[in-house]
């Protein structure tokens, strides 16, 4: 980005961004996480969660899971049960810079891949969550990132210029989708060097 192009807008992804989660969490009570690792890649939690974050009903993936494996089905529905547990509190420095933004006049939003059926646990997760002009969550529109979809739906509902807008994202391969509809993507790593990242495109003041 330029220092010609006026940013109005920043994007934020919420998972491991704006609140930390860790899905052993839930099942902490019933196994060490050396245990959970293998029940995950056994279950296949990738990829049960990543439906789930596409809308698929959680009593769905439950009993998709119970079809391999009662005792799968009986410890997913578990983790839905307790999801809860799964965030860790916001991430530090984040929230300050959300404040830091809108303070300086940005719309400030979220894009998240998360399940509709979970969403309601984010804001007592991560306060500055809830205050965040508005959400889009790929459970409650049945697409997810890094689909083009969910970034025209972001940008088309919610009136903004992709040109105008920078999206920050923990994963590299939505960084590069939001990239390539013209929004500045911006990888997270920590609130330091997120600071340092929209001082170097012009969005925070200072040198970085």
């Amino acid at each position: 980005m330029t220092g010609e192009v006026h940013v109005t807008a920043v994007v934020f992804d919420l998972g491991n961004v704006l609140v930390g989660w860790d899905p052993y969490l839930p099942l902490a009570d019933r196994m060490t996480r050396e245990e959970w690792e293998r029940f995950a890649r056994e279950a296949d939690f990738g990829r049960l969660n990543a439906m789930a974050d596409g809308g698929v009903p959680v009593a769905d993936l439950v009993r998709r899971a119970a079809e391999a494996d009662p005792s799968h089905g009986e410890l997913i529905g578990r983790y839905f049960d307790r999801f809860g547990l799964s965030l860790t509190g916001p991430v530090p420095g984040v929230a300050e810079i959300v404040d830091e933004l809108r303070g300086l006049g940005h719309r400030v939003l979220g894009l998240t891949n998360w399940s509709a059926e979970t969403f309601h646990h984010a804001p007592a997760g991560a306060p500055a969550i809830g205050g965040l002009e508005a959400v889009v969550v790929s459970g409650r529109e049945g697409v997810c990132k890094p689909s083009p979809l969910i970034f025209q739906l972001l940008v088309d509902r919610h009136g903004l210029d992709p040109h105008r807008t920078v999206f920050v994202d923990d994963m590299q391969p939505n960084v590069d989708a939001s990239a390539a509809l013209g929004f500045t993507g911006i990888r997270f790593v920590d609130a330091n060097r997120l600071r340092d990242d929209l001082r170097r495109v012009g969005v925070l003041p200072g040198a970085p």
